[in-house]
């Protein structure tokens, strides 16, 4: 009996990046964005319902959704700092009614972001999100929690608060000094500077590029285009040209160039520890 094939990707994939002031959602294959306002009085609960209202009339089968809080297998750890309750534990998939992939929101962008080899993601934000990409391996940090002055962590100066407090100048200055001590630890190939804050940067730190928030839907797009780690050469060429015409809509939605490096023509696939 011949075995029946398997498709290598979802139909439609919805990607939502969930945010300390916007919850912003967007499909593979819609380029519409559509956003509502988050804060302190959002739950889980109410998010949900309001993804589903916002895109009633939208066809998806799988979900990505970016957290700002470490998550281990698609469910949150901790309750976020900036929004409601409810969100540690919270069954993402059963709520959307569809398989759901739920990441931290600095290694969804830091997904769309990369390019290949060892890259470092800084998202400079409500505080320092953080992750990296090595060879294809996600792997989620909570480097603005480590220790920095005067008792205080990385994200005390790097944040938002470290923005208020100390002025866009010296805020700059911390910045650029927090991205060349983690460079000289993690020794990356490729950093990229992400989060609502990176634009307040004059000049960018040695060795780092600028992302795009954009990214972010592009990281939760590729979560689904990769899953199930390595797919075979042929079988990822075959699927590569299949999709060549989807991938370039993508990137035109999201605003990336048309060089961009392919989501899908790699041996390795992506991996999350």
């Amino acid at each position: 009996m011949k075995k029946k094939s398997t498709r290598l990707r979802p139909s439609a994939i919805l990607s939502v990046d969930v945010g300390g002031s916007h919850v912003k959602m967007m499909t593979d294959r819609k380029g519409t964005k559509l956003e509502f306002e988050s804060g302190p009085g959002l739950s889980a609960k109410a998010m949900v319902k309001k993804v589903a209202e916002l895109t009633a009339d939208w066809t998806y089968d799988v979900v990505s959704v970016g957290y700002p809080g470490p998550v281990v297998h698609d469910r949150p750890t901790t309750q976020p700092y900036n929004l409601g309750s409810g969100w540690k534990g919270f069954d993402f998939a059963r709520a959307l009614g569809r398989p759901t992939k739920v990441v931290n929101d600095a290694l969804m962008q830091a997904l769309g972001s990369y390019e290949g080899g060892k890259m470092l993601f800084l998202g400079l934000g409500t505080g320092l999100g953080s992750s990296m990409i090595v060879d294809g391996v996600l792997v989620p940090m909570e480097l603005g929690h480590l220790p920095y002055r005067k008792e205080k962590a990385f994200e005390d100066f790097v944040g938002d608060a470290g923005l208020k407090r100390h002025g866009r100048k010296k805020w700059a200055a911390h910045v650029h000094d927090v991205v060349e001590r983690l460079i000289a630890a993690l020794e990356p190939d490729d950093v990229v500077l992400g989060g609502g804050n990176a634009d307040k940067l004059s000049a960018l730190p040695k060795k780092s590029r600028l992302g795009k928030n954009g990214n972010a839907f592009l990281g939760g797009f590729r979560l689904w285009l990769s899953a199930g780690g390595a797919i075979g050469v042929k079988k990822a060429q075959a699927e590569d040209a299949r999709w060549k015409q989807e991938r370039e809509r993508l990137r035109q939605a999201v605003g990336k160039p048309g060089n961009d490096t392919d989501i899908l023509k790699r041996r390795s696939g992506f991996r999350a520890w």
